[in-house]
């Protein structure tokens, strides 16, 4: 044997181990994402395995450099696209290990001090009065604990936003803890005040939460998943009003999705309350309460939800390189962006601007919930066509810190299985309620009325029957 084969000989080994290991670990991670179906996993198995074995004969051919030289070209190209598929692998189990219930909410507090006031940090509050309101969140005891542990000072307690919103204005107390949900509350309903204060003191509380998803196993039972949508930017675990409620109703074995949009403003019995609200107050006191609210409106169990926010809009239509929207009206939102009847290619911030619109119709909410039907349409519509593979990755990322839910990985790997092996076609029906135009006392405001939309019966029992057909049929 001459030199120049003993070299090049071990060279050919060395790329057929590559492919070997390579190959091994593409299927050890198919394995343990478990998202292939028995049979899909066998056949790709099989595949591998052949495609190695030959490649390895022609790398190893002793008597023709020929098949040499094109079968370490092929491996090299194979060896390539194995590694892409094991990224896209990793990406896919990082995603996963974020997902899952996670057991607490963010509340967001500021301390506020009327803007021709000469306090500037949190210290020059010492020996003074400090109000907030008794019936905001969980985490009030917390941060009057913590503003205690800064400075000597009374927290005084307030049952109604106007009070201490009026003891503020009058100097009657020198500070104002509040939430920053709560804190919007106010600014949408008195324009005025938001440049009548400024912000001394931020700081941000984590508060447990408890699990109330209703399992089952979502690849052959109907089940309901509430989607909400904050309006705000970054953290999704933060309180805020819920603009966004919707039911959506999936029949895995009938392959229909009932998707049902709840206007923001709709005057429900707030859970565990005794009162009446807005829907969209809701969100404020946790994503539970949203749940229980909607649940006693519609009478029936919400299995899951899934928690968004503005950001999460934006970066997973890019990350699906747009999207289109079907729109049944003409119009130019706030934002400037035009859209015209029939489909529209949106980006993220467009499709954002699209789901947030109400100014510019007669119907006001009620367009804006037919809006948001169709944004959740489009994406469903795109995220089970092919085209997904070239934007996966990407979806991965967008979606990895950009939404909370309490469905669980393994029903997530299941329902994937299923779609994979099954392919179905998907039947999307979609639903809004409807109600009249209202002003009325709210328990998150108190003593001032607010635009609220008194429920239409008719469309509430409608959505009931539709739900339970969907579960029957």
């Amino acid at each position: 044997m001459s030199k120049k084969k003993e070299k090049i000989m071990p060279f050919f080994k060395y790329i057929v181990f590559t492919m070997i290991v390579i190959s091994i670990i593409t299927l050890s991670l198919f394995k343990f994402i478990d998202i292939l179906p028995g049979e899909y996993f066998l056949i790709l198995t099989i595949f591998l395995a052949l495609i190695t074995f030959t490649l390895a004969l022609l790398v190893l051919a002793k008597k023709s450099v020929k098949k040499r030289v094109v079968g370490t070209i092929i491996s090299i190209i194979y060896i390539i696209f194995l590694i892409l598929v094991i990224i896209y692998e990793l990406n896919t189990i990082g995603f996963l290990k974020k997902i899952g219930f996670k057991n607490f909410k963010t509340e967001n507090y500021s301390v506020l001090v009327l803007k021709n006031s000469d306090f500037v940090n949190i210290t020059d509050l010492n020996t003074k009065n400090i109000g907030s309101l008794a019936l905001t969140n969980e985490g009030l005891k917390s941060a009057s604990e913590k503003i205690k542990n800064k400075i000597e000072c009374k927290i005084e307690l307030y049952d109604k936003i106007e009070d201490l919103k009026k003891s503020f204005i009058n100097e009657e107390i020198e500070a104002m803890l509040i939430e920053d949900s709560i804190l919007n509350i106010i600014i949408e309903n008195d324009g005025e005040f938001a440049s009548s204060y400024k912000s001394i003191y931020k700081f941000s509380l984590d508060v447990e939460t408890e699990d109330i998803a209703h399992e089952v196993n979502i690849t052959n039972t109907p089940f309901n998943i509430y989607i909400s949508g904050i309006d705000t930017y970054g953290t999704v675990s933060s309180v805020s009003r819920s603009d966004v409620n919707m039911v959506i109703t999936v029949n895995p074995n009938t392959h229909k999705i009932l998707i049902t949009s709840i206007p923001r403003d709709y005057y429900v019995e707030l859970y565990n309350t005794n009162s009446k609200d807005k829907l969209t107050h809701a969100g404020i006191y946790g994503i539970e309460t949203s749940v229980k609210t909607i649940e006693n409106l519609l009478g029936t169990k919400i299995n899951y939800y899934v928690k968004v926010n503005f950001s999460s809009v934006i970066k997973v239509v890019d990350a699906l390189n747009g999207v289109n929207v079907y729109s049944k009206h003409k119009f130019i939102s706030q934002d400037g962006y035009s859209y015209n009847v029939g489909y529209n290619y949106v980006d993220g911030e467009k499709a954002l601007s699209f789901v947030r619109e109400r100014k510019s119709f007669i119907g006001g909410d009620r367009v804006r919930v037919e809006n948001q039907a169709a944004l959740i349409k489009a994406l469903i519509d795109k995220a089970v066509s092919p085209s997904i593979i070239t934007n996966y990755s990407s979806l991965l990322t967008a979606l990895s810190d950009l939404f909370i839910t309490n469905l669980d990985t393994n029903s997530i790997t299941e329902f994937i299985k299923m779609q994979v092996s099954d392919m179905p076609s998907w039947e999307i029906d979609n639903y809004s309620l409807d109600g009249t135009d209202a002003y009325d006392y709210t328990y998150s405001f108190g003593s001032t009325k607010l635009y609220v939309m008194n429920p239409d019966i008719d469309t509430v029992i409608n959505a009931k029957n539709k739900i339970n057909a969907l579960y029957t049929n």
